[in-house]
């Protein structure tokens, strides 16, 4: 019997694209982040790794994850 949450996991390993096509709750997240970032995520990282996003604009890569998770439930 598989769980519920297995299917609604966000991996580091999902692009920004992955997270937003799948979950269009998650867009809003990503736009609270923007201010951060100093720009437009989905504009501008949308080919990246969640991972990759949290380096490149220093983002705590955990709690990101744990966000955009809260928003698809």
């Amino acid at each position: 019997m598989n769980s519920p949450d297995k299917s609604e996991k966000i991996t580091p390993q999902m692009t920004v694209l992955d997270v937003v096509s799948r979950y269009r709750r998650t867009e809003a997240v990503f736009k609270r982040y923007d201010d951060g970032a100093g720009e437009c995520i989905c504009c501008n990282a949308l080919f990246d790794t969640l991972k990759d996003v949290a380096g490149r604009y220093g983002l705590d890569l955990a709690r990101l994850i744990t966000d955009l998770e809260k928003a698809i439930r």
